[in-house]
């Protein structure tokens, strides 16, 4: 008898984890990304696409979900909304020792089976560099850096309930 009732609450008993501490609903299987679309007059003409890209890699990557076009049990949309150089490290000469590169994306997530964890949000992140030097020399570098802190902000977000 008390085997059995070991048994039974052992197979009654359901743990969800995850290696990467991802909370994902277990009935979703799919997930669309749909291209990152920019508003930022000065932003890179590939930006769109490699942030795009970068997140279906990280979702690829940490999840099991499959990557679907339109129609995912989870859904995320993009707007790059800022893209800006400024000056950060003022030297004696008055000229800038450091340049800061910050970009700002709007997410939107979906989640078909619960709404409570929908969520539009603006992530912002920046990456300096040496104001000695041409944007246009490190810019992608610049670029990998940032969209990887973002995705991983988006994908935090929309899995790790922070």
């Amino acid at each position: 008898m008390f085997l059995l009732f070991i048994a039974t609450w052992f197979t009654s008993c359901k743990i969800n984890y995850s290696f990467t501490g991802a909370d994902i609903p277990e009935e979703a299987k799919s997930v669309s990304v749909g291209m990152f679309v920019s508003n930022a007059a000065l932003a890179s003409p590939n930006l769109p696409l490699k942030i795009t890209e970068k997140l279906k890699d990280q979702i690829l990557a940490q999840t099991k979900l499959y990557i679907v076009q339109n129609t995912g049990d989870l859904q995320f949309t993009g707007t790059i909304t800022g893209y800006t150089i400024n000056p950060i490290a003022v030297q004696a000469n008055e000229t800038a020792g450091l340049n800061r590169l910050t970009i700002s994306v709007q997410a939107v997530y979906t989640n078909k089976f619960d709404e409570k964890k929908n969520f539009t949000q603006t992530f912002t992140r920046f990456a300096d560099y040496d104001s000695a030097k041409e944007l246009s020399s490190v810019e992608d570098e610049l670029m990998d850096e940032i969209n990887k802190q973002l995705c991983q902000d988006i994908f935090d977000r929309a899995f790790s309930n922070w």
